[in-house]
């Protein structure tokens, strides 16, 4: 049952909660979660995982695989395919078990204004729920990943000393450039400089200043950090990690967990990690289908990914629900708080769905110099043995010539395209932009991504030849 708490806003009216849809729906989310038993069939199936049973299956499609449709893939042995097809699984729940820690952060931190505002107990036990199952998604994913890279590559794919060099040279010349005083008011070495905290303050007053009359329900989580003095947890990887920088991560958590209306508007931007998945993952749900149709071999980390879904689905209406219909349950947005949600939206679009890869087919997000370093380090590894020179030369094959690697990443754009603009179609308080999914309806281009590549491979060759 949920709670009868009263709303400490008197413009805030609870909703009918035996009329509210969109509360029952929340409720049959949450018992038909509770009772479902995906999360310790993906518990079980990762503790068992064995590479060497698994290593001579496709875990998915052919096309859900590194370097896919590129010259060097046309010309790979069976076996080189087989090996980018699991490293292929293991990149991209590397990315979503990151994600997902992300999102138990923000699910703690909305999380603490409905408790806040009251009358939404089932909402906030099945937030709590989503975090435990997040916990044991990770888990999967992080032993079947290590297992796999290490069968395939060894070592060969850890460190990043390339970036490391070029980042001391920078430091360097910063220090001859730049007043030491100046350097030091700007950069440290234990933490965070003088110039980020003060940043990062001002960030936050002008957020409560903006949102004051919405203090009551200033989430627990976000108080108990203020308690301890620790700063608002900003991640550096998976979706969280790719909005924006951390400042900006730390502004918009401020409003997340403060406002009733943006903590609503968060689960629109989970919504797009929802999308995000579901759009890369569904095709392994249907290959797991197909295998049993056919009564045959089903590999553990297909057999993942197909409860995984199952478990996301639950998610994926919960963020519907709550960014769709529960915000307005609430006086509408400000001026003020349509410009933050608009800000947050748009940002997502420019720096995760202005692009697309020709050499990660599936994969969110253009070709940039860390995919390259990846890519390198591959060819490099015992996997494909290559020296520099060859590596290079059949890089710039796979990044900067037209193959069917890029109109199979288009068609996967262009299907996640579809779905988020049926979805913020709806949301009427949104930017334009926004709404329209205007950002990534125009990097919708072969023509755009080429050029984009050419020119970031030239900067990514000359930063090999001179580290050598």
């Amino acid at each position: 049952m949920l709670a009868k708490n009263k709303t400490l806003d008197p413009n805030i009216e609870p909703a009918s909660l035996p009329q509210a849809k969109h509360l029952q729906l929340i409720t049959r989310t949450y018992q038909n979660n509770t009772d479902s038993d995906y999360t310790e069939k993906i518990r079980d199936l990762g503790k068992e995982f064995n590479y060497g049973v698994n290593s001579n299956h496709y875990w998915g499609i052919p096309e859900l695989s590194v370097l896919y449709g590129t010259p060097l893939y046309n010309v790979a042995s069976t076996s080189q395919k087989l090996a980018l097809n699991h490293l292929f699984w293991v990149g991209h729940y590397n990315f979503i078990a990151a994600s997902e820690a992300n999102t138990s952060i923000y699910n703690t931190v909305t999380n603490g204004v409905f408790r806040q505002i009251g009358n939404y107990e089932t909402l906030c036990q099945e937030l709590d729920f989503e975090t435990e199952q997040e916990s044991y998604h990770i888990r999967t994913f992080q032993q079947i990943g290590f297992k796999t890279k290490m069968a395939i590559v060894g070592k060969a794919m850890l460190g990043n000393s390339l970036h490391s060099k070029s980042d001391q040279d920078n430091n360097s010349l910063f220090k001859v450039l730049i007043p030491e005083f100046v350097r030091d008011f700007f950069i440290s070495s234990r933490g965070n400089s003088r110039f980020s905290i003060y940043r990062d303050n001002t960030l936050k007053a002008i957020a409560k200043t903006m949102l004051r009359d919405k203090k009551p329900y200033y989430s627990q989580y976000l108080r108990d950090l203020e308690d301890k003095g620790q700063p608002i947890p900003a991640p550096v990887d998976g979706l969280g990690g790719k909005i924006a920088p951390r400042y900006w991560l730390k502004f918009f958590t401020t409003h997340w967990g403060m406002s009733p209306f943006m903590a609503c508007q968060y689960y629109s931007l989970r919504y797009m990690a929802n999308a995000m998945l579901k759009n890369q993952e569904y095709s392994y749900v249907k290959y797991f289908r197909e295998l049993e149709r056919k009564g045959e071999y089903i590999p553990t980390p297909t057999a993942v990914s197909y409860y995984h879904l199952m478990d996301e689905a639950f998610h994926t209406t919960i963020s519907q629900t709550i960014a769709k219909d529960m915000y307005k349950d609430f006086p509408k947005p400000t001026a003020y708080e349509k410009f933050v949600s608009g800000v947050m939206i748009y940002k997502m679009q420019c720096s995760l769905l202005s692009g697309f890869s020709g050499v990660l087919p599936n994969h969110a997000g253009g070709d940039d110099i860390l995919l390259m370093l990846f890519v390198y380090k591959l060819l490099k590894s015992p996997l494909f043995d290559m020296e520099t020179k060859e590596a290079l030369d059949w890089m710039e094959k796979c990044f900067c010539q037209e193959h069917e690697g890029f109109h199979v990443g288009l068609k996967y754009h262009q299907s996640l395209l579809e779905s988020l603009q049926n979805f913020f179609g709806c949301l009427d308080y949104q930017w334009k932009i926004n709404r329209e999914m205007g950002i990534m309806t125009s990097g919708a281009s072969i023509n755009k991504a080429l050029q984009n590549n050419v020119k970031i491979f030239k900067q990514f060759r000359e930063s090999i030849v001179t580290s050598i």
